[in-house]
């Protein structure tokens, strides 16, 4: 069965009114979309940010009257905006199609380093004796896909390999997915701590902890504020250049003496600000590794005397 799509861009003002509207009329699925390619970083904790210009597709299973729907819809902007002309809405049918499968099909093992993949959950590991991460990219919080994600696990498997994770507890900031927390479990990790501020995050984490056969003594969920003053051998934060900052003193005050810290989620033009903010700290740190823009930062708090 084909189906309709309408779609109009808008500034972002005028992104709620189009998208009540589109509802309005019975659509059974809205999407946005940036029109110019434009990155929306760091958020206000509680927004939604949307782009200069957006596009708003709506999907119809109802292929009769579109003539009387964008009647409808002009005399409902004009009634909502007076003065404010309509945005051009282009229509155009398209093809049923299976999209789930397409979407999974899209996903396919990743390797990280010398013996770490992450392997969404409906594949077969390409190598059964290599370390496997199991995951369900669906959860969207996390999947190895992302350059800043893609450094941190290259970065624990090399640690991995040099037997610096063997025994050691791990603290995940932000850890979403929980993909590098359950990482460095079955990289030889001993215990982790996943915070996040999203309940939806701790809840994904458990699930793929369970995917993982992760037993629950082993990774610890929690949400910030219910966070002591414990301090870790290894601290890992892939989230954002601003929080990254804001949140410097309270990171890498659960760094313990001699333990590790790895940083990612920033642009390189973000870079020296964050090294700033944790050289404050008292950490010692490395120069940026770079891939596609974004950054990894590796430091360490130095042993007492």
């Amino acid at each position: 069965m084909p189906w309709l799509q309408l779609k109009a861009e808008v500034p972002p003002q005028q992104a709620e009114l189009l998208e009540e509207l589109l509802l309005a009329e019975g659509a059974t699925a809205i999407t946005l979309q940036d029109a110019h390619d434009d990155p929306v970083f760091e958020p206000d904790r509680g927004t939604t940010p949307l782009w200069d210009q957006t596009i708003l597709t709506g999907l119809y299973d109802d292929l009769d009257g579109l003539a009387d729907m964008l009647e409808r819809l002009s005399a409902a902007w004009a009634e909502s905006l007076p003065g404010e002309p309509c945005p051009v809405i282009e229509h155009e049918l398209i093809d049923d199609r299976d999209w789930e499968r397409e979407w999974m099909d899209s996903f396919e093992p990743l390797r990280m380093g010398q013996r770490l993949w992450i392997v969404p959950s409906w594949h077969q590991p390409p190598e059964d004796d290599a370390v496997n991460l199991h995951l369900d990219p669906g959860l969207a919080f996390g999947t190895g896909t992302h350059p800043t994600t893609a450094l941190c696990l290259e970065w624990l498997d090399g640690l991995a390999l040099d037997g610096e994770l063997d025994g050691i507890e791990l603290l995940d900031v932000g850890c979403g997915s929980g993909i590098l927390a359950i990482a460095a479990l079955k990289l030889g990790a001993a215990r982790a701590i996943g915070t996040d501020i999203d309940p939806q995050a701790l809840s994904a984490s458990r699930d793929n902890a369970e995917r993982n056969a992760i037993d629950e003594s082993r990774l610890t969920l929690r949400y910030p504020e219910q966070m002591g003053e414990e301090r870790f051998t290894l601290v890992v934060a892939n989230i954002l250049a601003g929080p990254l900052v804001e949140l410097a003193p309270t990171i890498a005050g659960h760094v313990a003496d001699g333990g590790r810290l790895a940083l990612s989620g920033i642009l390189e033009a973000q870079a020296d600000e964050v090294i700033d903010a944790y050289r404050h700290e008292g950490l010692f740190m490395d120069e940026p590794e770079v891939r596609e823009g974004w950054v990894r930062l590796s430091g360490r708090r130095p042993t007492k005397d």
